[in-house]
Order: C-alpha cells, then structure tokens, then sequence
C-alpha cells in the first residue's frame, strides 16, 4: 500500500485571491447544476487532497466511492499510462485485447456469468433496466410492452429522463417529466409494501441494497433476503445497485453478501476505475445477458480498451491491498468511534464498513455548515438531504487518520 505523506494543518485560511477568481470564473461559465464547497482542489494522494493554495485536507467523501483505492494510485496511474501510450479507443465495431481478460476478471471476481460494460454509473442502470424488460418479454413471456419494475422510495440511481422519472426526490425529478412508465415505487425496507406491488407484469424489484445518496440509509436486518424470497417466489428478477456501494465500501465485495444472497444483476461502477475514468458495467446471469444480440445495445466507449486497463488494475488493487478487509476491520473501529461522540446534536449514526451518515437533529441546524467547519480543520466531507454530513473516506485510510478525523467531528459538534 502506498504512502500518504501530506500533514494537516489545525486551521485552513480564507480563501485565497486565487480560489476566489476560479469559483467566479467557474460561477460565471458554468451550469449551476452542483453546489460545492469553496475548496478548489489541484492535487490528491491517497486519503489526501490539496487546493489551489498548497492546503492539505483529508477527504471523507472519495468522490462518492470512486476513489475507494485512494486519489492517484500510482498503479493505476501506471497502467493507465501504458495503455494510453499503445490503444486508447477502437468502439465495439472492432475487438481489442485489452476487453476479454477484464470480462473474466470481473466475472471470476464477483461470481457472476456476464458482463457488460458501460461507462457511467447511469449507464449501467440504464441496461439493467433494458436487460429485465427484455428478459420479462422473451423469457417470462410478459405481455409487450405491460413489465414493471419496483423500485423504492428515496433511491438514487442516476440522472437520466428514465431513472428520475422513478426518484422521489424534487432536485432529481422536478420540471424534468413527462416519465417512462412501468415503474412502481414503494417504502425502502418495506417488505410487505414490496409484495403488494407485485404483479403477473412485474419483470424485477430494483433497490439499491443501502441508500448511499439517501444518507447512508440501511434497510431492517433481512429486508434483501425477503426481496431474494419474493422474486423467486413471483419468478421475477432482483437486480441490485451497487455503485456506491459495492467493491468494499461496506467491508464485503458487494453489500449484498451481508445477508448471504446473490441478486440476478448488480450495477457496478465509482471505484471500478479507481476513479480514473468512467467504467461500469452490468453484471448477471447467463439467462438475462442472453437476451442482448447484436445491434440492440451498446456504447462507442463500453469496454474501450483505456478503460479496460484501468478497471483491472483497479480491481487488482482492491484485491491485493486487502481493501475490502481492510474496510470491514477499520469499519468497527470507526462506527464505534462516531457512536461513541460526546454531543447532543446527533440524531442518528448509521454506518456500515467505511460508509456513514451523521444525521443532524434539526434543532441544531442544517449539516452544510457542520461541513464548512470541518473543512476549514482540514477534513471534507458532504451534506446530503440537509441533514446528514456523509463520510465515505478512501479505504486506504489508516486507523490513525480515522481517529483524527472523528476527533474533528467531534470537536465541530460540540
């Protein structure tokens, strides 16, 4: 495992002339479509990132997973650069050598029969969604074009007309309708809403196994088994979102396997790359994956060779570093250490491996300026739904630093 070698100062200072005039420059030719903290990052390392101004801050959001290998892995990097250096693109049109040992990689990895990749992490949901609609057509024998697919309320699975027009959150679908039907949305953690909502046209139940976006949200204790049971019992399919939190954020391969169940699908991407490039891919059984021919799906980029060389150093990475042990064991250490925070203006601690939601109770105010605190001690991290701060830090981290950095949370929410 490589060296983190920045240190980090007690206090930050106000920003500087020159982060100022990229936030007006940013501002002023820029879609306003994020709201980000005022840090404007040109360096990163490991668990590290530095600003414009040669400031050190630890990150605690890793890019929503993607860099649960660290910022810059230098073997990553390394086998990027190579690649880059030999064949960056060919399409699908022609094959590359680079695209069939990833594919084994990956399925031998994960246990799965197929893949498919894609590039974003919207993309990959977007063929999960096409795989179960076919799949209900051509081997359920669903009457076309009546499938359904239930998913749950407070998800998020990405940006596109399709996957909003499913969210219940107002930022992601407000003003963007009309919405692709068939789907139906029910409580997360709801198992009985979920049977309810079954019908002879459902093609699959889609969840995302824990709610990153949502806040770190974590169903009840064998809400993924009684979706396995379900979707056997009404021989439909269960494909679960692992983009956040899947390749060890929750201290296993795939949160899924906490409950010992393996879906039909699973959605991958973030750490993927190493938070290189964009990859991802949609993951199933021989069955589903059967029913895509030739010319019915693709992407220019899917399975690229550049991306190729970064997925599998990525995954070789995750695997020779231990990170996913590495995760569950630190995972403890950290969950015990935010439970064990003396403050009174926390509502909840919800964490699982290297992933938490800190929810804020709201007579002590909104988290954004919790996280402005704790930038300016040299520790991001990111509010979501106004109450929650959420800590994802790279898995790369070290005990030392997770007690630093609880020890600043603790200090912000005295």
């Amino acid at each position: 495992m490589y060296n983190n070698h920045f240190s980090i100062g007690d206090e930050m200072p106000e920003l500087s002339v020159k982060s100022k005039a990229l936030i007006e420059q940013e501002n002023q030719f820029g879609a306003q479509n994020y709201k980000p903290l005022d840090v404007v990052c040109s360096k990163g390392e490991g668990v590290f990132l530095t600003d414009v101004d040669g400031n050190n801050y630890m990150d605690f959001l890793a890019a929503y997973s993607a860099v649960n290998q660290g910022h810059n892995h230098p073997y990553i990097a390394e086998a990027m650069i190579q690649q880059i250096r030999k064949l960056a693109l060919t399409s699908r049109a022609f094959r590359n050598d680079a695209f069939p040992p990833l594919l084994e990689k990956l399925c031998k990895l994960t246990g799965f029969d197929r893949a498919l990749l894609m590039n974003s992490g919207a993309e990959a949901v977007e063929t999960a969604i096409k795989a179960a609609r076919k799949w209900a057509y051509d081997v359920k024998g669903i009457e076309y074009p009546k499938a359904e697919i239930i998913a749950a309320d407070g998800n998020f699975h990405g940006r596109t007309t399709t996957i909003v027009g499913f969210s219940t959150d107002p930022d992601s679908f407000g003003g963007f309708g009309p919405f692709t039907p068939g789907f139906k949305v029910v409580p997360y953690g709801d198992l009985k809403a979920a049977e309810e909502a079954i019908t002879p046209n459902t093609a699959a139940i889609f969840m995302e196994p824990i709610q990153g976006e949502g806040g770190v949200v974590i169903p009840p204790r064998g809400f993924l088994k009684g979706l396995r049971e379900l979707a056997d019992k009404h021989k439909c399919l269960l494909i679960l979102d692992e983009i956040q939190s899947g390749l060890g954020r929750t201290g296993k391969l795939f949160a899924f396997e906490h409950e010992g169940i393996r879906p039909d699908g699973v959605t991958i991407g973030k750490a993927l790359s190493g938070g290189f490039y964009p990859v991802s891919a949609f993951l199933s059984t021989k069955e589903v994956m059967g029913v895509f021919t030739p010319g019915i799906h693709g992407s220019t980029y899917g399975g690229n060779p550049l991306a190729c060389a970064v997925a599998s150093a990525a995954l070789d990475v995750l695997i020779n570093e231990k990170l996913v042990e590495r995760s569950c064991e630190l995972g403890a250490h950290f969950e015990q250490r935010l439970s064990g925070m003396k403050t009174d203006k926390v509502e909840e601690i919800r964490c699982i491996g290297l992933w938490a939601g800190v929810h804020i109770k709201a007579s002590a105010g909104k988290a954004r300026p919790y996280c402005y605190q704790l930038k300016d001690r040299g520790m991001l991290c990111k509010d979501t739904h106004e109450q929650t701060i959420r800590l994802a830090p790279p898995l790369v981290i070290t005990r030392e630093q997770i007690d630093w950095a609880v020890d600043q949370i603790e200090a912000v929410l005295a």
